[in-house]
């Protein structure tokens, strides 16, 4: 059975990204989508000096819980058995680890569709993501 990992940000392009998968789950009888929301590191000295590390942790797993919510109802309604996670950490690294981790066979994501020029200067956490994962990677646009 398939097992794929599926980060999502709450965009339309993370959340085409679930219908994808969702096609390949009911084409390819998949199992289990694990579904996740990776929060950047907060080193903001402004955040820092006013909230302690467990309100600044609260508030991202908050945020991250938003962002799965629209994915999670996705799922829900196709009937898809589904593993929600949010993780904090860098993005691109922590979407390669996840799926290592939970013993993934392919990761599934959003492209937002950047141009050439804004990926070079601003990077693009897709293009980080296929740099550094063995596992086969699907851009949905």
């Amino acid at each position: 059975m398939l097992k794929a990992l599926v980060p999502v940000d709450g965009s339309a392009a993370s959340l085409r990204a679930v219908e994808y998968a969702i096609k390949l789950h009911q084409a390819c009888q998949a199992g289990r989508i694990v579904l996740i929301n990776v929060q950047p590191p907060i080193d903001a000295v402004e955040v820092r000096r006013f909230m302690k590390p467990s309100e600044i942790e609260a508030m991202q797993e908050s945020r991250g819980g938003d962002a799965l919510a629209a994915a999670r109802q996705l799922l829900d309604a196709a009937g898809i058995a589904h593993e929600p996670q949010v993780l904090l950490g860098p993005v691109a690294e922590s979407i390669v680890a996840c799926a290592r981790d939970k013993g993934c066979d392919l990761i599934v994501m959003g492209n937002k569709g950047e141009s050439f020029v804004e990926e070079v200067v601003t990077g693009s956490v897709a293009h980080a993501v296929l740099r550094l994962s063995p596992l086969p990677v699907t851009y949905v646009k």
